[in-house]
This record gives structure tokens, C-alpha cells and sequence, in this order.
């Protein structure tokens, strides 16, 4: 009696009901799923496939580059390569990171339902050996589907001399990914680490850029160098194999303050306003570095008005706030060209 009672009562409810037309339905259209409107109706600007970082409070590494790309017009599918609780920066975290086998099971995924058509694929913080070698096949993979797939590489691996992941992926960054990136964004540190010399001068930033396209991708940000106590980003072009690239600079105001998720911020800017503008990696830049700096802003102030210290601990940025400051930027930082 309990049991046709409560029969009754989901009658009632319409639960029985709704759950047969939801059978019916998945019977009628079983093997014929619904069409990805990305990959049916793409806009014009591409399609991401995001591998890199993710916490759960603040902004960094998938958090902070998903939303600016999705601002800018981009569908973005992310692949979280960690997840933690929050960033390194605070006393104690938590969470999972993902190896290598289980990357390409998501890719498999994908592959398995034909969803691995990407415009561009970007990487940032990756922490081991084997999963760094696990991209590459996904950059095999990619290509494979689409041969002009663009790859931005962020090859985070340290700052301010101090290497963040073991020293032997260095060498696989160097001699492997280096070679089939599109766009790599490496601090000074990262480029010194890359091209095995160091940059002391506007001079040796230059050339660690024609050192990295010698190696591969046909266009190089070197996003910081301090020289001199003077912020720096320098940026190369290399139009066609054997041209001389173009380049400039962009002269970068020192904040007193740490913020987290920045360079992975100004990547994702960087492959969102290079795509827009294709031959013009200078003007990319500047409306990255715009966008940037202004968010900076924003975040300090709001640290002050909090009645917060800005130079006692690192700051998370103000990525929401600062929407406006994404989709359209006022250009207050000019590329200077190089002769």
C-alpha cells in the first residue's frame, strides 16, 4: 500500500511522466546528438582549448584566462591541469592535480564525439615532466584535425631566478615545445632559461627573440625585463622564415605590489588581440598591456579602500571589476618600434 502510494503521489507530481518523455526522447534521438553551435555556427574569432591551472577562490591560471577570452568573443573549453582550493601563495591548500593519462582520456573524450576541432590551444603552469610531454601529443592531435591550429605558449617556469618546476623541464620546454608553439610568452627569466644567456639590455631581449624564432614560433613576447629598475615588454614578429622580424617595446610603470594570475592574464590578452589583429602584434600588445595595467589600478585601489596594505601580501586581481577594462580598453601604453 505504501509503495501504490507513493506511486500515486509522483503521478501527481508529473515526475513519471516527465521522466518517460525524457526516455522517449533520448530512444528517438539515440545516436544523434545535437550539434555543437560552436563547431556548427563558430564565430569569428576562434575556438580555445585552455590547459592550465585552476583554483576555486581567486584568479589564476584557467580562472584568470577563460573569462578575458570569453569577453573578447572566444568559446573557451577549459582543461584544469591542477585544482586547488586557492593559490600556492597562501599558507596551507588543498586539492588534485591531473596527469598525464588522464589528459588524454579527455581528449579521447573528445575525439571519440568529433569535438577536437580548436582554433588555438593555450598552455600556461604545468608542473611535471610527463604531462608536459602529454601537450605535445596534444598539439600532435590538434594538428591532426586542424593544421592551422595557432598554440600560445605561456612556458611558466619561474621568475626573478628562482625556477618554479623541476629543472628538467626546462630541457623539454626548450627542445620540444619551443619548436612547435605559434606564440610564447616568457618572462625575462623564462627567456633566459630558453635561450640559455642573459638579457641585461634592450639589445639581449632582442635577440633572445630572434634566438626563439630560429627555433620555432613567428612571434615571440618577452612580457617583463627589468633593466635598470625599468619594466620592459618586448615584442617580435617574424612575418616569413628568414625576414627580419619586427619589433618593439612597451615601457611598463613598476607598481609596489605583487599580484597573482597576471601573466596568465596577459597571454590569454595577448592570443585574444593578436587573432583580432594578425600582421599588427604590436597594437595586440598595446590593447594587452592597456588592459592590464588598468585592472592593476583598479586592484590596488581596492586593496587600499579595503584599508589593506598592498605591499604586505600578494593581491588577487580584480578580474570581474574590470570587465569593461577587457572588451574595450583605452590604449594608454604605445608601442615604441625598433629601426
Amino acid at each position: 500500500m505504501l509503495f501504490q502510494s507513493k506511486i500515486t503521489t509522483y503521478l501527481r507530481l508529473g515526475i513519471f511522466r516527465e521522466t518517460h518523455i525524457f526516455r522517449s526522447r533520448s530512444l528517438t534521438n539515440s545516436g544523434m546528438a545535437p550539434p555543437i553551435l560552436s563547431l556548427a555556427l563558430p564565430s569569428e574569432t576562434g575556438r580555445v582549448l585552455s590547459i592550465q591551472s585552476h583554483t576555486v577562490q581567486g584568479y589564476v591560471g584557467n580562472k584568470s584566462a577563460v573569462f578575458p577570452l570569453q569577453l573578447l568573443g572566444y568559446d573557451v573549453d577549459p582543461i584544469n591541469s591542477v585544482q586547488f582550493s586557492n593559490h600556492t601563495g597562501y599558507p596551507t591548500f588543498k586539492g588534485q592535480v591531473l596527469n598525464g593519462q588522464q589528459l588524454w582520456e579527455l581528449i579521447e573524450g573528445l575525439e571519440a564525439n568529433d569535438l577536437l576541432y580548436y582554433t588555438h590551444l593555450l598552455t600556461g603552469y604545468i608542473g611535471s615532466v610527463s604531462f608536459l610531454n602529454t601537450v605535445l601529443e596534444v598539439v600532435n592531435k590538434l594538428r591532426s584535425v586542424n593544421p592551422k591550429l595557432t598554440y600560445v605558449c605561456d612556458p611558466v617556469m619561474g621568475d626573478e631566478g628562482k625556477l618554479y618546476v623541476p629543472p628538467e623541464l626546462v630541457v623539454v620546454y626548450r627542445e620540444k615545445v619551443v619548436p612547435v608553439a605559434s606564440m610564447l610568452t616568457p618572462n625575462q627569466f623564462e627567456a633566459e632559461k630558453l635561450t640559455g644567456f642573459r638579457i641585461e639590455s634592450e639589445s639581449d631581449g632582442r635577440d633572445a627573440c630572434n634566438i626563439l624564432h630560429a627555433a620555432g614560433p613567428s612571434k615571440v613576447v618577452i612580457t617583463s625585463i627589468n633593466l635598470d629598475g625599468n619594466l620592459l615588454l618586448i615584442g617580435s614578429h617574424q612575418k616569413e622564415n628568414g625576414q627580419r622580424p619586427e619589433q618593439f617595446k612597451i615601457k611598463i610603470p613598476k607598481i609596489p605590489a605583487y599580484f597573482t594570475g597576471t601573466g596568465d592574464l596577459v597571454t590569454a590578452l595577448l592570443l585574444g588581440w593578436s587573432n583580432k589583429y594578425p600582421d599588427n602584434l604590436n597594437k595586440a600588445a598595446e590593447l594587452a598591456v592597456s588592459s592590464l595595467q588598468a585592472l592593476l589600478q583598479r586592484t590596488l585601489s581596492d586593496y587600499k579602500s579595503a584599508g589593506h596594505d598592498p605591499q604586505s601580501t600578494s593581491l588577487e586581481i580584480r578580474l570581474i571589476q574590470s570587465q569593461d577594462d577587457i572588451r574595450n580598453p583605452q590604449v594608454n601604453f604605445k608601442a615604441e618600434r625598433y629601426n
